[in-house]
């Protein structure tokens, strides 16, 4: 399974960017073969729409879950019409969060952690 997890960094060790569409990175990982890979918020500076643009990137990846802190209620509508569950975790690293995730200790969200245009 592909999982994404936002992040301030570029490994496992990184923390959680609590951001969804603002995060720094994502990494996004593959749990049946332990590699991962990772990319940079190309979105980053857009000043409008972020969260939208981020969620197509996503759902692109073939990514099955997400794991962030905040979420907002347009990126949330892409990835649940992509069929991508989203996770909230906080304060933690990806690592961390991934073994919550695995071991079903994350809370799996329907709706938006925050509202629209918040960064």
């Amino acid at each position: 399974m592909k999982v994404a997890v936002t992040s301030v960094g570029t490994d496992l060790d990184s923390m959680i960017d609590e951001r969804f569409g603002r995060s720094s990175y994502f990494i996004i990982a593959d749990t049946d073969s332990d590699e991962f890979e990772v990319f940079e918020n190309e979105g980053l500076s857009s000043a409008h729409g972020t969260g939208v643009q981020v969620a197509q990137f996503i759902a692109e990846k073939g990514v099955q879950a997400i794991i962030t802190g905040k979420i907002g209620p347009n990126a949330v509508k892409i990835l649940k019409e992509s069929g991508i569950d989203v996770f909230i975790a906080n304060s933690m690293t990806v690592r961390q969060a991934l073994a919550n995730f695995l071991e079903g200790k994350l809370e799996k969200i329907s709706g938006a952690t925050t509202g629209q245009h918040n960064k």
